[in-house]
This record gives structure tokens, sequence and C-alpha cells, in this order.
């Protein structure tokens, strides 16, 4: 967990504003308390993470049976989410934690439903493309496939152990080219 910066503070106030004003205008909303999701303190999450977008931390001792927005401690995000490239993606994760500040905390078929209601239906595809996008910017290495041209970014060599999961052929080591243009950024 990472403090956001000033400009990050702005950034996440205007996604908040905008994530609540699009979930008031939803009938899948109208009967909660959407309003009270403005109160709920946002933050971001560490640079180096890959895997995780968004998260949703709640206040010890709180009782998870009965959730509510005053019990969240804070909603982080990845910082790399807050970039304009990714902003139709964060919308559509800040909307997915809020569905847990809300009160459901399991991933089951109601929170499956209010998540698909989300205005913007090809946000929800980038989540593969902004995990690549952190993968790449953080590897050093690039696992190839010399048949199939896949790439798989990695920290680490391949030595020649793996194998290309499309073609099972044995994947090569390549120097990341993006690794000194992305660690600018």
């Amino acid at each position: 967990m990472a403090k956001p910066n000033k400009e990050q503070i702005i950034l996440l106030e205007e996604l908040r504003d905008f994530v609540v004003d699009v979930m008031l205008d939803m009938p899948e909303w109208a009967d909660a308390d959407v309003q009270s999701l403005r109160s709920v303190p946002l933050g971001v999450l560490r640079r180096n993470a890959t895997q995780r977008h968004g998260v949703t931390r709640w206040k010890r001792g709180v009782d998870l049976r009965n959730l509510r927005p005053e019990d969240v401690e804070v909603i982080d995000l990845h910082p790399k989410m807050l970039n304009p490239e990714w902003k139709a993606y964060s919308a559509y994760v800040l909307h997915h934690e809020y569905i847990h500040a809300l009160g459901l905390r399991a991933h089951n078929s109601l929170f499956r439903k209010l998540e698909a209601a989300w205005p913007g239906h090809t946000a929800s595809v980038f989540g593969i493309q902004f995990t690549e996008h952190l993968r790449r910017a953080k590897a050093i290495w690039l696992w190839c496939c010399p048949d199939c041209d896949k790439e798989f970014p990695r920290q680490k060599r391949s030595r020649g152990k793996y194998k290309c999961r499309q073609c099972n052929t044995t994947l090569i080591d390549k120097k990341n080219p993006d690794l000194a243009t992305t660690s600018l950024q």
C-alpha cells in the first residue's frame, strides 16, 4: 500500500465522481446508498504490483456479514491505471471495488451480474491487456517461441528449460527491448 501523491489524489477524486455519477444512473443501484461511496477513501497500490489492479481493504474488526461503505478502510487502485490510456478500465475496476464496498464480498453470480451491468462493456476486456502491460514493463527477459512468435515476459532467463504452450517448441531468451523505454515512464 502506497500513499497517493497530489496529482494521483486529483485523478482518483475525478474517477470517483465519474463512477459514482454513472452508478447513480444505473437501475441496478436504484435502492443502494451509492452517494455514501463518495466518502470511501481512495489510494494506490505499489507500482510494482502486476497481478492486482484494485483492492478493497476493510477496517479491522468489522462484521463481515453486514458490510457497508463506512466499513472500508481504503480502496486502492494500481497507479498506472490513472494514466489516460487506461481511463475506461480504471472506471470499470473502481465500479468492481465499489460493489465490494456496498457489501458484496464474494465474486458470486449476483456480483458478476452487477459488475457486467457497467455501461462500458468493453472495459472489462482491458484487464488482460493491463496485466500484460505491467508484466512487459517489469520484464528483463522475453521468453520467445521461434515458431509462433509468442512472447512471455519474465524476470529470469528460461535457459531452454521451458516450452511454448501453443506449439511445444523450446523457448529462447531475448533481452526485453522495451525495458529501457518503460523504466523512464
